[in-house]
């Protein structure tokens, strides 16, 4: 690989994470807020399919991310993204209860109560995310890895979507349990949100396995990759 080459690899592996640390912080902040969501207007007995937190939306993105990493970089460079996310997202915590303390001056367009409201509980709740997230994420890279190692680098949607589907459900289970437990969350919600935020993890990782094909496709093409290369920053 030429120096440009690697150059531009290395380019793009700290624009991935960028966006891999930016959506797990956001999800930690924005989490409080839920929604009903009617996919093609789907309702159960008159309900909405979905009930979910705003929180969930960046998520996805995540792991995308983590296994284009693992495709393009390896195992060791998806490993690397995740730490720096959760220290990030740590940092980030450390940075909100400083700013809770500050007390609001007189005039401040956000006073104290509406300040705590929407970020005093972000803490434990970055704490019990990041717990299931970390368990979850490094459970991802490896599974992804077991099977691209077991299918020789082919049968790209099978790693994508089962690596998936196993990570968010140990994920859903541990932040929805962990939230309740620290009591952000009521346990009369709890398997509505399990089941919910679930189902539509799974659609979203269906959904972003054509993007994930198309990604690996420009990667090695511009690299020249064969199925099992990966690009050594």
């Amino acid at each position: 690989m030429t120096i440009q080459k690697r150059e531009l690899a290395k380019n793009i592996y700290l624009l991935l994470a960028s966006l891999f640390i930016t959506s797990l912080v956001v999800s930690n902040l924005i989490f409080q807020k839920f929604f009903y969501w009617y996919p093609f207007g789907l309702k159960v007995m008159g309900n909405p399919l979905f009930e979910l937190s705003v929180g969930i939306l960046p998520y996805p993105i995540t792991f995308l991310i983590t296994d284009l990493i693992s495709e393009i970089y390896g195992k060791k460079m998806a490993n690397k993204v995740v730490i720096t996310g959760i220290f990030a997202s740590f940092f980030s915590m450390g940075i909100l209860l400083i700013a809770n303390v500050a007390p609001a001056i007189e005039n401040s367009p956000i006073d104290d109560n509406t300040f705590n409201q929407v970020f005093a509980l972000s803490p434990i709740a970055v704490l019990a995310s990041m717990i299931a997230y970390l368990l979850a994420q490094f459970l991802d890279i490896r599974i992804y890895h077991f099977w691209k190692r077991l299918t020789k680098g082919k049968m790209l949607w099978l790693r994508n979507n089962f690596s998936t589907f196993s990570s968010q459900l140990i994920d859903t289970v541990l932040v929805v349990g962990l939230l309740s437990v620290f009591g952000v969350l009521e346990w009369k919600l709890f398997w509505g949100l399990v089941i919910s935020s679930f189902l539509f993890k799974i659609i979203v990782a269906a959904i972003d396995t054509p993007l994930l094909y198309l990604f690996v496709g420009i990667f090695r093409k511009t690299f020249k990759l064969n199925p099992t290369d990966e690009i050594d920053i």
